[in-house]
């Protein structure tokens, strides 16, 4: 098994790439179960505080996804809202508040310059995103990229992954929507070196709530040894993150954030960096920021980020 590594000039508009060669708990795109919590209730759904309503059928239509809480956001462009005839919508998958589910990446916080600069990446083919961002961005044009960068690039990063050190986890599977939900019968099973995230609220989640965030189960002793790692960069296991990230981690200029990052989507990054699936100019530095570290090292370093606040 090739180890890959996690990019820390964290990406945007990348939903889980499944390879040959990375492990399998980093890229939960394979469909176990055509299921999900909630199936069985009444239509149309509802969330609380929300004055809207829809069917499942079009909450899980991407070209057109819910927007439970329109006064809350400036008016959304069209390519954010709604399909263009060849791309998706962008709030399908990263949600109106741009935090986005863990097989997709968060947008919120970061610059319109950075969002366009991997946009870039994706459409010259430098960033590889075989089973739907390289397609989608290829379909956009400039002007679409512009108005998307810009708007997701105005909303407020918050806190959306709740990390939990443990040895056993909930069994699961990957149901609709690529998304992991725990499976019927109240079984655990071993966590060993994985992450495992899990929709605090399942329901919520299935609905595209906005507000509706994620367990991050990992393993026992991963944040403090992560700290180590992004605070001193381990004695030369790699680079302290700061340097480039800022003190607090949440970007410096051009330069995104990473604190409070969802880790499934963190670990997926390293791991395009180590194996040249995340390629690009934005990329040249982590590649030997990255050299060095090991499948646990990345689980670590991205259970220890996914613990700050973003």
């Amino acid at each position: 098994m090739k180890k890959f590594i996690f990019l820390l000039l964290l990406s945007v508009f990348a939903p889980a790439v499944l390879t040959a060669d990375g492990p399998h708990w980093a890229y939960p795109i394979k469909v176990e179960k055509n299921m999900a919590p909630g199936e069985e209730e009444p239509e149309p759904r509802r969330l609380a505080g929300s004055s809207q309503s829809y069917t499942q059928a079009q909450i899980d239509n991407l070209s057109s996804p819910p927007d439970w809480f329109p006064d809350q956001h400036a008016p959304m462009p069209a390519i954010v809202q709604r399909a263009n005839g060849t791309t998706l919508a962008c709030a399908s998958c990263h949600l109106v508040s741009g935090h986005g589910h863990p097989e997709s990446s968060h947008l919120s916080g970061l610059t319109a310059p950075y969002i366009l600069r991997q946009l870039a990446d994706f459409k010259s083919g430098d960033r590889k995103e075989p089973t739907r961002m390289g397609s989608i961005v290829k379909s956009m044009t400039e002007d679409e990229m512009k108005q998307a960068a810009q708007w997701f690039s105005s909303l407020k990063a918050g806190p959306w992954t709740k990390v939990v050190e443990t040895d056993t986890v909930p069994k699961s599977y990957i149901g609709k929507g690529r998304m992991r939900f725990v499976a019927p019968g109240n079984e655990t099973e071993p966590l060993g070196l994985r992450v495992v995230e899990l929709p605090e609220d399942p329901i919520a989640a299935t609905k595209r709530d906005p507000r509706s965030g994620f367990v991050a189960y990992v393993p026992n002793g991963s944040v403090a040894k992560g700290a180590a790692l992004v605070t001193t960069g381990g004695a030369g296991k790699t680079m302290a993150c700061a340097a480039c990230h800022g003190a607090d981690l949440k970007g410096v200029g051009d330069v995104p954030r990473i604190a409070g990052i969802s880790p499934l989507y963190a670990a997926r990054q390293l791991l395009g960096l180590k194996n040249g699936d995340r390629g690009g100019n934005s990329a040249v530095m982590m590649k030997a920021v990255a050299a060095n570290l090991g499948e646990e090292e990345i689980v670590s370093i991205v259970a220890y980020l996914a613990t700050l606040a973003p």
